[in-house]
């Protein structure tokens, strides 16, 4: 099989063998390729000794930051090569770094230490795939399978198995029986990880085009990271507006909005507090007043715990609390929404409020379809129109009311709050000499 290496990539690969060395691309690039997908990273593997590695590229631009485990880092037009030394890993006593590493001329000794079939295979142009672990069949199977055994690869570094539900979701591979049943014997193992690397992982998977198939089959292992979403397992909402459990309506509402980041990560998080806001009536209805705001509270807590940054948390935690509101037809409430959320904000809204409803029991699924509709439409005349929703759109400003002699800081913010609530209720026209007029009433 030949496949397309980039020229810088390849071009090191020469170098090496024109020097008297094997090289080769290894891993998540090989694989990508042969999946006819794009390869982000095209790192190469050599039987060069890291001294040897630094001679050959004598004259080059390089790092050698990882050169103690066997990696330096080649500059070639502004691209970035990791060129890494065959090597065999020594005892994990992290479950995730080797303790040290040994160097070796056999490849496939080296992909031997590899997560998955998968990602152990290597490639170039003169001999083709070095393929020991038959990764390309399972590639043609679709499969996702352990090199070796699967307890020992997990117990190595336990972000494999996040990995692994990773790789399952956005490339939709079925994972190998022994392998998922390793998964989940060893979920555990992640407490050990650096919360960072869990929100890289978990951020990718649920982004992936599988996520409803892995967030079902292997809610335990996502319990083990975010312990919140046990509680939501096999909660009955019993209610005519929903047709499924409180984690299977979530589960469902993530795979039906679009594959962003901020938009899965709120849908996962958005009904959370329902357990613990639920009460029951005498028909034996459940009821789930207050729980946005619960949801928001084990959201912030989830979020921070993960390590999101700061912006990404509010945007998600003011989805999570809104996402139940619910539309009277008024222009005056969607400027309140435009007023709080922004405008992109509020656009995200309409998306979670939509894949809510699309997870729900068909019963008035019409009406709020036709509601969000409406509400989305007046959203987009409110800003065509340009009609004024927040402070920067007013009439007046500050340095208008300090003309008038306001020069209070408190006072001024004050006035003009009660201005801009006067104009979005409609009481008063953005114009600045009928508010100008009207700040004489309202400021002494």
């Amino acid at each position: 099989m030949k496949m397309q290496i980039p020229p810088n990539a390849n071009f090191i690969i020469q170098k090496l063998k024109s020097s008297g060395f094997q090289a080769y691309a290894v891993g998540g690039c090989v694989r990508n390729a042969m999946m006819g997908l794009p390869a982000h990273d095209w790192d190469i593997c050599t039987d060069a000794k890291p001294d040897e590695m630094k001679s050959v590229f004598r004259g080059f631009s390089t790092y050698d930051f990882g050169l103690k485990h066997g990696t330096l880092v080649v500059y070639l037009d502004n691209e970035t090569f990791e060129v890494t030394t065959y090597r065999i890993d020594g005892a994990y006593a992290d479950n995730r770094h080797p303790e040290q590493v040994t160097f070796t001329g056999d490849v496939t000794l080296d992909l031997s230490r590899r997560d998955f079939t998968v990602n152990a295979m290597a490639y170039n142009d003169d001999e083709g795939i070095i393929d020991p672990f038959h990764g390309a069949k399972d590639l043609q199977k679709n499969l996702l399978r352990c090199v070796g055994v699967p307890d020992k690869r997990f117990n190595e570094d336990a972000l494999r198995i996040l990995r692994g539900l990773r790789f399952s979701s956005v490339y939709g591979f079925d994972i190998e029986k022994q392998t998922a049943q390793a998964i989940h014997a060893n979920a555990a193992l992640l407490k050990n990880i650096a919360q960072e690397r869990i929100r890289e992982e978990l951020t990718g998977l649920l982004c992936g085009k599988n996520v409803l198939s892995v967030l079902t089959a292997f809610r335990d292992v996502l319990a083990v990271v975010i312990p919140e979403i046990a509680e939501t397992f096999d909660f009955e909402q019993k209610s005519k507006h929903h047709c499924y459990d409180v984690w299977r309506h979530i589960i469902h509402t993530v795979e039906r909005i679009e594959p962003n980041p901020l938009l899965r990560v709120s849908m996962l998080l958005h009904d959370l507090g329902k357990p613990r806001a639920c009460t029951t009536d005498e028909l034996g209805f459940n009821h789930f007043k207050g729980h946005q705001q619960i949801s928001v509270e084990m959201g912030e807590i989830i979020l921070k715990r993960l390590r999101f940054p700061n912006d990404f948390i509010k945007d998600c935690l003011q989805l999570v609390l809104y996402h139940d509101v619910r539309y009277d037809g008024s222009q005056r409430q969607i400027k309140r929404l435009l007023q709080t959320l922004g405008e992109e904000n509020l656009k995200r809204l309409f998306a979670v409020q939509r894949a809510d409803v699309a997870a729900q029991s068909d019963y008035q699924r019409a009406e709020k379809l036709a509601a969000i509709a409406l509400a989305e439409q007046q959203a987009g005349q409110i800003l065509a129109q340009e009609q004024c929703f927040s402070l920067r759109q007013l009439a007046v400003n500050g340095n208008d009311l300090k003309q008038l002699g306001v020069t209070d800081g408190k006072e001024i913010g004050r006035i003009l709050n009660t201005l801009l609530n006067a104009v979005i209720d409609g009481e008063l026209p953005n114009e600045k000499a009928v508010l100008l007029q009207k700040v004489t009433q309202i400021s002494f």
